[in-house]
């Protein structure tokens, strides 16, 4: 097929203004309907449908808490069977880690990512779209098991023997396995554009030296990714195999092993945390360099330290084995591995905070959230290295003083800089501005609730509370503290409920943001708000790291891509300077019906074997269908300068 003379036209010279706007808008807009809403592939949709997934997940994860919290608030409490309690407790854990708290920092950075960097869409955008119909099934699926009481029981973590075929019968551990699958498929897949993106398709001149740290930090991310959880979706694999055709992977009288699982999964597990938490750090970076007026102090040091957390991360997980009885001799690494990290960590706090001290800081909802971070989480940082040490470890590892240290860092760490970054983004998002004094009493609400709830567990850790059951013996000095924690947890929701409430009002009322209403330094905000569908009109140039601060009124730009066909400009790894010129997919229905393909195999051999033999069959279509080459695209072409 040969394109007409007229496809070739390239924005620049004569295609610029409203004719421009009106070609780019014609070439880049979906179609219309339910056919265009489902074959989209713009990165826009596809991270709005991430983030609103999300965020259900995590206000029904949020019930299922305060349901636990219910039933904990006095003692011998027969509000709750311990069966119900078990799926309640192993649901909540397994939304907020697997269905929240990752796919949330990465649809941020799926809807983000690609506008800091000046281009018009995400790299492999089918792709894209593929995994949130995975992820959305996976997460579907686990939720209809749960209400037809098909629930996981065996924690969110899914200990064997516990959950193998010996002891849990049914199907309810199966279905957690292949959620999971779900999960690290749809994860994987976000990772490998998320790298592909920051390495190639960033605007002219932003070197590697001039990235925001926020994009540093989901590159460090996506590579823990891709490097953590096939680890996981292994351990998965394997658990399912042991269940349904009888293997022993973890049947030590077979010679398996039992803690071969923890190995597997504290590998991805603990790597977990600071791929969730790692994000919340550039959310934090990006808001202190805006509202202090100044670049974050040390920038090479700081990129140092979010690449030395990466690294770091994966050679301590043991440090959740210390009570496993493995050899003495390895928990001396461990222990210095888990507490070298903190070194990095307040490295960047200290960054932040000389940013501020020599800044001058705004005190805007979002940068509150900074404050709250800040707080929060070097108090959890400082138990982490508590609970580093093995001897005090074999003391508290099974108590409420471990759930305490974990809640601190991650709603400390990931939390409070998503609902700041969800503030400070979404005029971006949405076009309007969020409510300045609604979002300061939610704040402060959520600040004061959360200690109310997760400090008293540190005491009742210390006093003897075991973790992970479902109601104790009154006596012992927990009912106040207990009671304690539930109040502060209602306190929580109720704050939610006000950041939800204010994020609905604002859609409909909000006032109407200006394209940089923050005064921030950063290529998003050179657009409109909301972005047009193709993002930029043209494809912005960079002298430096702060583009808007150096350049407010005259942003210099880069000319020369097609405007009737969609197009990408790709840049070099280090220096990014202009590459080639690289078509971007068109909108396709077959991402949908291969994740519908794969969504029925992986539902199906839950129950049977023969669903991977007979299911493998229209994926292979889909994708055989979906990858076929049609010669319909203008292949790459070298920059011309």
């Amino acid at each position: 097929m040969t394109a007409r003379s007229d496809d070739l036209l390239r924005d620049g010279g004569e295609i610029v203004g409203d004719r421009l706007h009106q070609e780019l808008l014609q070439t880049w807009s979906r179609r219309a309907g339910l056919m265009g809403w489902l074959s989209t592939v713009d990165h826009k949709e596809i991270g709005r449908r991430y983030i609103i997934t999300a965020l259900i997940f995590f206000v029904l994860a949020g019930v299922l808490a305060l349901a636990i919290r219910l039933q904990l608030a006095t003692p011998e409490s027969g509000l709750i069977s311990p069966d119900r309690y078990n799926q309640i407790f192993t649901m909540h854990g397994t939304t907020m880690m697997f269905l929240f708290a990752v796919p949330v920092m990465e649809a941020m950075a799926i809807y983000l990512v690609p506008l800091m960097l000046g281009t018009r869409n995400i790299a492999f955008s089918r792709l894209n779209a593929f995994s949130y119909y995975v992820y959305l099934a996976g997460g579907i699926m686990l939720w209809v098991a749960f209400i037809l009481n098909v629930g996981p029981d065996a924690g969110w973590f899914s200990y064997v023997p516990l959950a193998g075929p010996a002891y849990g019968a049914g199907k309810r551990v199966d279905m957690w396995a292949q959620m999971v699958t779900f999960t690290e498929v749809a994860a994987l897949a976000v990772a490998v554009e998320l790298v592909a993106t920051i390495l190639k398709q960033r605007a002219p001149g932003m070197s590697l030296n001039r990235m925001p740290l926020y994009i540093w930090s989901i590159l460090v991310m996506a590579l823990m990714v891709i490097f953590s959880m096939p680890a996981v979706t292994l351990a998965s694999g394997m658990l399912l195999s042991d269940r349904l055709v009888g293997t022993h992977f973890f049947n030590p009288a077979e010679h398996g092993d039992p803690l071969l699982w923890q190995h597997l999964f504290w590998f991805f597990g603990h790597p977990e945390v600071y791929i969730i938490f790692i994000p919340g750090v550039g959310f934090v970076s990006q808001l202190v360099e805006t509202f202090t007026g100044r670049p974050v102090f040390a920038y090479p040091v700081m990129v140092l330290a979010l690449c030395s957390i990466g690294l770091l991360a994966f050679g301590l997980w043991v440090h959740h084995m210390f009570a496993t009885g493995l050899p003495r001799v390895g928990y001396s690494f461990y222990t210095a591995a888990s507490m070298a990290v903190a070194i990095p960590s307040g490295i960047q706090i200290f960054c932040w905070i000389a940013t501020i001290w020599m800044g001058r800081p705004r005190f805007a909802v979002p940068f509150l959230y900074v404050i709250g971070f800040i707080i929060t989480f070097v108090i959890g940082g400082l138990t982490g290295v508590m609970v580093a040490s093995v001897p005090l470890d074999l003391q508290l590892h099974d108590t409420y003083f471990v759930v305490a240290h974990f809640h601190y860092v991650l709603i400390g760490g990931a939390i409070f800089p998503l609902l700041g970054a969800l503030t400070y983004w979404f005029p971006k998002f949405t076009g309007r501005m969020m409510s300045e004094p609604l979002g300061k009493w939610t704040f402060w609400l959520l600040f004061a609730s959360f200690h109310l709830t997760f400090f008293p567990m540190h005491i009742t850790g210390m006093i003897g509370m075991p973790r992970r059951v479902y109601t104790y013996p009154a006596g012992l000095g927990w009912d106040t503290l207990n009671m304690l924690s539930t109040v502060g947890a209602f306190v929580i929701a109720l704050s939610v409920l006000l950041f939800l409430a204010n994020g609905a009002w604002s859609i409909r009322r909000g006032m109407a943001a200006p394209p940089n209403p923050w005064k921030a330094p950063t290529l998003e905000w050179a657009t409109t708000c909301p972005p047009q569908p193709y993002n930029f009109a043209h494809i912005p140039a960079v002298s430096g790291p702060s583009p808007l601060w150096e350049n407010p009124d005259d942003l210099p730009v880069m000319t020369g891509l097609r405007v009737r066909a969609r197009e990408l400009l790709l840049t070099s790894v280090l220096e990014a300077q202009p590459d080639l010129r690289e078509p971007s997919p068109e909108p396709k229905i077959w991402p949908f019906l291969a994740a519908l393909a794969v969504t029925a195999l992986f539902v199906g051999s839950v129950f049977t074997p023969w669903a991977v033999v007979w299911g493998a069959i229209p994926v292979a279509i889909t994708l055989t269908i979906w990858f076929w080459p049609k010669n319909l695209h203008p292949t790459p072409e070298p920059v011309i300068e």
